[in-house]
């Protein structure tokens, strides 16, 4: 008797070790082109972007492992100077500047999301979209946390800088995503 594949990426690949690094280095670069898809808003550091949207699928198609990896390179060469932050920015100055604590968030909430993944969360929609609004809250609570602190704004304010105004964006995300996975376990079937 055979279990089903964990993650989605598992059903339709066979993962080798050189499988998953293309797969890491992929939803790396992923998320480096979703930041380009950028609306700068006047009133926030912090614009919508894409990114969010690449992160869940990260960890939901990779799991927890490669899923956080994906984010943490992803981090990495951003870090270094490679263009891959919103608006083609790079640097270390981004990584600890107002928007940094969304990028960690980047990392743990593939980890979150692909943990739930692994567990099957993201066969049903019923438990697809509550496990990509636990990765978007975690995303939330690293991103304002650190955008409190670096604009030595209170709690209230940050919220309204740096989550009220992408709510709707990402519970748009959130349904996408939601729909997405388990329509594609439906279409690849589980054995």
């Amino acid at each position: 008797m055979t279990t089903a594949p964990a993650v989605i990426s598992a059903r339709v690949l066979p993962m080798t070790r050189a499988t998953t690094s293309a797969l890491i280095v992929g939803f790396a670069l992923l998320t480096a082109a979703a930041a380009q898809i950028q609306i700068p808003l006047w009133f926030t550091p912090v614009p919508i972007t894409g990114q969010t949207f690449a992160v869940l699928l990260a960890g939901a198609a990779l799991g927890w492992r490669a899923g956080a990896a994906s984010q943490a390179l992803y981090l990495g060469l951003g870090a270094i100077g490679l263009p891959f932050f919103a608006g083609g920015e790079g640097g270390w100055s981004v990584v600890t500047g107002a928007t940094g604590g969304y990028l960690i968030g980047f990392v743990l909430a593939a980890a979150l999301v692909g943990t739930l993944a692994e567990r099957r969360h993201d066969r049903s929609v019923l438990t697809a979209i509550p496990t990509f609004l636990a990765g978007s809250a975690l995303i939330y609570l690293a991103g304002v946390t650190v955008l409190a602190a670096r604009l030595d704004v209170g709690a209230i304010e940050a919220m309204e800088l740096g989550m009220v105004p992408f709510i709707m964006g990402d519970l748009i995300k959130i349904g996408l995503a939601g729909l997405a996975l388990p329509a594609a376990w439906r279409l690849v079937g589980e054995r």
